[in-house]
């Protein structure tokens, strides 16, 4: 069995190429290049470079960058940050034709961002995206387009 690649923690990475959805390609294939991994922004610069993602049609690569939010983030807004990741992860599946998955998932990421509605951490249009993400997860179609989310 070959070794596979890890990071410098031993962390198991997975070195294939990716399409512009996230989906592995096979091993020498042209892929899109990912985003990097474990980079800390600021609030301000994670709504920002995953805005632009978005708006390119690429949510697997949103995510990704909400997922560094999330997983460097304290409380109180760790539960925004993941919830926000998951909204990404949803729009990844409803984009590649995984409507059960997009539905699981904007429903989730919902949920976890819906507490953070009177606030308005960041900016965040928390309201608008609870209201798309129930929208689509209710059977509104699945869009491929999220509002803003500032």
């Amino acid at each position: 069995m070959a070794d596979r690649d890890r990071d410098t923690a031993g962390r198991a990475r997975n070195a294939r190429p990716r399409d512009g959805l996230g989906r592995p390609l096979a091993h020498g294939a042209p892929g899109v290049e990912r985003q990097p991994e474990g980079i800390v922004r600021t609030p301000s610069q994670t709504l920002a470079e995953a805005q632009e993602l978005l708006d390119r049609g690429r949510p697997f690569h949103a995510h990704e960058v909400l997922e560094d939010a999330w997983k460097s983030a304290d409380e109180p807004h760790r539960q925004l940050w993941r919830g926000m990741a998951q909204l990404a992860v949803g729009l990844t599946h409803a984009a590649r034709g995984n409507r059960a998955g997009a539905m699981s998932l904007l429903r989730r990421g919902a949920g976890n961002i819906e507490p953070y509605r009177g606030e308005r951490p960041y900016g965040i249009d928390v309201a608008g995206l609870v209201g798309w993400a129930n929208r689509i997860a209710d059977g509104g179609g699945v869009e491929t387009a999220p509002p803003r989310l500032r």
